[in-house]
This record gives structure tokens, C-alpha cells and sequence, in this order.
């Protein structure tokens, strides 16, 4: 199944600056769903394209390589992020979020958060070309990405939190991952309680 988003929004309400300013890691979430068109906003804002000719995203990448790859997890299942659509491609039916917190070490805001990403990284890409080296520029563009997700959930009024404690392997295996795509970073993502 894919699910097509709704177009992104190309001006907010809230400067870099301010969202600068204000971002904090978030913790708490209320229990409301997020919009289609946050998820959207947010999915975007992680690894977007702005540019079509040459296919840009909203991150830096070593050589326009682009190892990141960002999974949503959300009530009704996991799905894989198609930044060149802008969709959703479904990949596991069911909510996964209580196995995904114990996997990040029983941090409850995995658990609780109406959205929760996981950035993966498809080192090969990157380190074809550039070699051991390639690994660094991996682990730099996912701190991009997380940067952008911070700000773009501020602006929006959300919360998010970065976590990198969790157990690879139980991460990989509850959201299906394939095999060269190597955990990095789960963010939840809620309404700031």
C-alpha cells in the first residue's frame, strides 16, 4: 500500500530563528493524533526533495549520495518514507510502538508518541565512493536531518526528542528492515503535553 502525503507547505509561521530559540527535546506528548499534513511537513523537513531537476533534498549529503532512509511508525503500522513521491509505502501492518520502546530501553516517550521516526543509514552508498571516510559523512547527514526535524517540529508547535541508546538488532527486526539499513537515530514526535 502507499499512501500519497499531502504537498508540503513552503512558509510557516515561525522564523528559523525562533524555532532555533525555542527548540528543546520534548518528552511528553498528549495523546492526539498528529495531522496528515504534519507528518507531511515533518517527513519533508527530514529528507524532502527542493530541488526536482537534480533531485536535492533538504539535507546536505556527501557526493548527493543520500544514505539516510527514515521509517514512520504510527498506530496503524511501519512505513517506509518515498521522498522522490513524497509518500508513504506501507511495510508492516500493526502498531509496533510498545516492542520499538523496549528496544530503545523502555524510554516511554517512544511508546506514547502518535509518530515516531527511525533514520536509518545505507553506509555502501556513501562509502562506495568514498571509503572508510564514507561512515563519518553517514553519521553527520543523519545529524542533519535530526536538526531539520527539530525545527520543523517546533515550528509546527510539536515535540520531538533525538535517541540513539536503543538495541539495533531488536530495531531492525521489529520494523523489518532491510538488510543494509543499519539503525541511527529514533525520534518520537507529539504534541507538546
Amino acid at each position: 500500500m502507499i499512501l500519497k502525503l499531502p504537498e508540503p507547505r513552503f512558509r510557516g509561521k515561525v522564523s528559523v530563528e525562533e524555532a532555533l530559540l525555542n527548540r528543546r527535546s520534548v518528552r511528553e506528548y498528549s495523546k492526539d493524533k498528529l495531522t496528515m499534513q504534519e507528518i507531511s511537513q515533518i517527513l519533508w523537513a527530514s529528507q524532502g526533495i527542493t530541488q526536482k531537476k537534480w533531485r536535492l533534498r533538504t539535507v546536505p549529503s556527501a557526493g548527493a549520495l543520500y544514505p539516510i532512509e527514515v521509517y514512520a511508525v504510527l498506530e496503524e503500522g511501519v512505513f517506509h518514507y518515498r521522498p522522490y513521491e513524497h509518500s508513504l509505502k506501507l511495510i508492516k501492518r500493526g502498531d509496533v510502538r510498545c516492542e520499538l520502546c523496549e528496544a530503545c530501553l523502555n524510554q516511554e516517550y517512544v511508546r506514547n508518541a502518535p509518530l515516531v521516526l527511525v533514520f536509518t543509514g545505507v553506509f555502501n552508498r556513501t562509502c562506495r565512493k568514498y571509503g572508510e571516510r564514507g561512515i563519518r559523512y553517514v553519521l553527520i547527514e543523519v545529524g542533519h536531518a535530526s536538526q531539520n526535524v527539530y525545527l520543523q517540529c517546533e515550528s509546527l508547535g510539536l515535540g520531538t526528542v533525538a535517541i540513539g541508546a536503543f538495541y539495533d538488532s531488536e530495531v531492525k527486526k521489529i520494523l523489518d528492515l532491510p538488510k543494509e539499513h543499519e539503525p541511527l537515530y529514533v525520534m518520537p514526535v507529539g504534541r507538546k503535553k
